[in-house]
């Protein structure tokens, strides 16, 4: 195989022998010239060791994001090297997630897959793709065979607007194999779920919170809980299941609202009584003109409020006022699920927000739980970066 050269600056290969997958432009010191964006390249040391291979991007600061470290025996360009990653991946989603009870998961994440720049979620069978980078748009077709080949032959690509605006990319949403009505009906824990990956945020579902939803309906059992930024209804849906006296779902988007309903009745059958309210309210004002004293259980997921590192300032005090608001108004004894999928807030700092939420709202807090992604979305051990899904459940006294 014969690739272009990234040569790196004298004593600036540690983060690559400890397979961080990206690779900064000040760590580099020859740039191949001829090498466009999305390219793979070798990487190798100042003394020209190679060091391994990743996705070329001349004008990222990110210069490199790499998916293999040390020589290569296989044929990078083939079908066959790209679905030995697809298979190792569905690997941990075959033993961890997929059952007959759930046919809703995320394939492949990313660096978590040690496949920059891709990411797959699954629903019923169809594959939405999301191609991050160009280095991913350029093996499209490569990819395209691979998941054909491990069973998976409705392939529908999902543009990232972001991704068409800094990266060049160029691939429209539309199928690339295949073909299936949207919504499509999944199943998540036994639970139907109606998910349209054509029109719906990111792929449609955020298969990320499966397990937070969990947790939720096991101690909903009688309560009265409030689902602000409810979506679709995920985590309403869980709670009425898991036997909640009533539930009030919150989104400032009709669309949603309307899609949360269709969710709530499909699952009819689930519930001992349905006493499901939805309101198309923005969430900041309704935590604030809300009762004293009315839920049990509030749930605060919001979109990312810090896209860039510019916007963690402004993403802090939002964060901190709709935690502020529920912990003030929360019943005695109720439970706060709060989170934040911004991956420019840390675990550490979204912690210090809620401290800062809980010390202005002058009441007792205790964590209980400390939650994160579901295991469909793995955390690269060498790329801590990944864990951008960050929750707390709180005791207000």
């Amino acid at each position: 195989m014969n690739f272009h050269q990234l040569v790196l600056k004298p004593k600036r290969e540690r983060s690559v022998i400890l397979r961080h997958p990206w690779l900064f432009s000040g760590a580099i010191s020859i740039l191949p010239n001829d090498a466009e964006d999305g390219d793979i390249v070798e990487v190798v040391s100042n003394e020209k060791d190679i060091l391994g291979y990743g996705f070329f991007s001349r004008h990222s600061q990110i210069t490199c994001r790499m998916f293999h470290w040390g020589t290569c025996e296989e044929d990078i360009n083939s079908v066959a090297y790209w679905q030995r990653k697809i298979e190792r991946a569905l690997a941990i989603r075959s033993e961890l997630i997929i059952s007959k009870d759930t046919n809703a998961y995320r394939l492949l994440h990313a660096e978590g897959d040690f496949l920059p720049g891709l990411i797959v979620d699954v629903y019923a069978g169809v594959a939405v793709v999301q191609l991050l980078i160009k280095g991913t748009e350029k093996i499209k077709e490569l990819l395209k065979s691979a998941l054909e080949n491990c069973g998976y032959t409705n392939i529908y690509i999902k543009s990232k607007s972001s991704s068409e605006t800094i990266e060049g990319i160029q691939t429209s949403s539309g199928w690339l194999s295949g073909e299936h009505t949207s919504p499509i009906e999944t199943i998540e824990n036994g639970l139907r779920f109606n998910v349209d990956f054509i029109e719906g945020q990111k792929t449609g579902f955020f298969v990320d919170q499966r397990d937070n939803r969990e947790l939720l309906g096991k101690v909903s059992k009688d309560k009265k809980v409030l689902n602000c930024f409810s979506y679709t209804g995920g985590f309403s849906v869980y709670a009425l299941a898991g036997g909640a006296s009533s539930v009030h779902s919150v989104d400032i988007s009709a669309s949603a609202v309307a899609a949360c309903n269709e969710n709530v009745n499909l699952n009819q059958n689930r519930y001992e009584t349905n006493g499901h309210t939805s309101l198309v309210n923005d969430c900041f004002e309704y935590l604030k003109e809300m009762a004293d004293n009315d839920y049990d259980i509030i749930v605060l997921d919001p979109p990312a409020f810090a896209k860039h590192k510019r916007a963690v300032d402004n993403a802090a005090r939002g964060y901190k006022q709709i935690n502020m608001r529920a912990i003030q108004k929360i019943k005695p004894g109720g439970m706060l699920f709060t989170f934040s999928c911004s991956q420019n807030i840390s675990k550490e700092l979204f912690q210090k927000i809620i401290f800062g939420a809980a010390a202005d709202a002058r009441r007792n807090v205790r964590i209980v739980y400390q939650l994160h992604q579901s295991a469909d979305h793995p955390i690269n051990i060498f790329h801590p970066e990944g864990e951008y899904l960050k929750g707390l459940v709180l005791w207000v006294e």
